[in-house]
């Protein structure tokens, strides 16, 4: 038997801003994250086929196979996303031990996604709630989709352990998982003894995260049966879509 932990729900924009100041991250269920965002719940449902054409990650230092993506750059100001040309992920090794110091070249989002109004207004939501913990300004914001899957019998969303990311918030979505177990969230204080485990299995709810406060990571994730399937099918996985927003510029300058 496998036991998850349900996540800790936060109920408004206040009780959001609040989460964020103590302990540092909020969770939104995927009808709060469409209330709050003013993005349907049947647009969101719909992205998730968006993540069936994602290229492999070539840069996995660990050898692995389990792991797709697409990676986008914005600047959000006001209530304007620009999407910018696009520029390779750059982490120093500060935040990422494993993947860090390298200029990773990833393809972009689909236009699919990006020419789409809901995509901005998702963007400019949450950048708004960056502005409102951190104050106004411009946005510099990098999105990632991610696909996990289970090609080499487990997949790790976060190779890299525990970290920061750099950044000034952190919003993790989690779009879709099938067939896996696993997958576990777990959150601690940057500078303290304290954490929280809980998994993520609604499509579209949401983890935010002061990157400045906590630490986080995911634990791999295995296959489980399903519908008849196989475990050696390409079935299981868990869709992500993580998007960082930067204050002052992207890094890597």
């Amino acid at each position: 038997m496998t036991i998850t932990f349900s996540p800790p729900l936060s109920l408004d924009a206040q009780s959001i801003r609040a989460a964020l100041q103590h302990p540092g991250y909020a969770v939104l269920s995927a009808k709060q994250v469409a209330g709050l965002s003013g993005i349907a719940q049947a647009q969101l449902l719909a992205w998730r086929a968006l993540w069936n054409d994602l290229p492999a990650d070539a840069y996995l230092k660990d050898g692995g196979r389990y792991r797709r993506r697409r990676h986008s750059c914005f600047v959000v100001e006001g209530d304007r996303a620009v999407l910018v040309p696009q520029r390779p992920h750059w982490q120093p090794l500060e935040y990422n031990a494993l993947h860090g110091g390298m200029q990773r070249h990833f393809e972009a989002m689909a236009p699919e996604i990006l020419e789409q109004d809901d995509w901005r207004r998702l963007l400019v939501w949450l950048a708004q709630i960056c502005s409102s913990h951190k104050g106004a300004q411009p946005w510099f914001v990098e999105a990632h989709q991610f696909r996990i899957d289970t090609t080499d019998g487990i997949g790790r969303p976060t190779p890299e352990g525990a970290h920061r990311d750099g950044v000034d918030l952190v919003a993790v979505f989690l779009v879709d998982r099938r067939g896996v177990k696993g997958g576990e969230t777990r959150v601690f204080e940057a500078a303290g003894p304290n954490g929280q485990r809980f998994t993520l299995t609604e499509p579209w709810s949401l983890l935010l995260l002061d990157d400045a406060r906590v630490i986080h990571e995911s634990t791999p994730i295995q296959p489980v049966q399903v519908d008849g399937s196989s475990l050696a099918d390409a079935g299981h996985y868990r869709d992500t879509l993580v998007v960082t927003l930067r204050a002052g510029g992207f890094q890597g300058g």
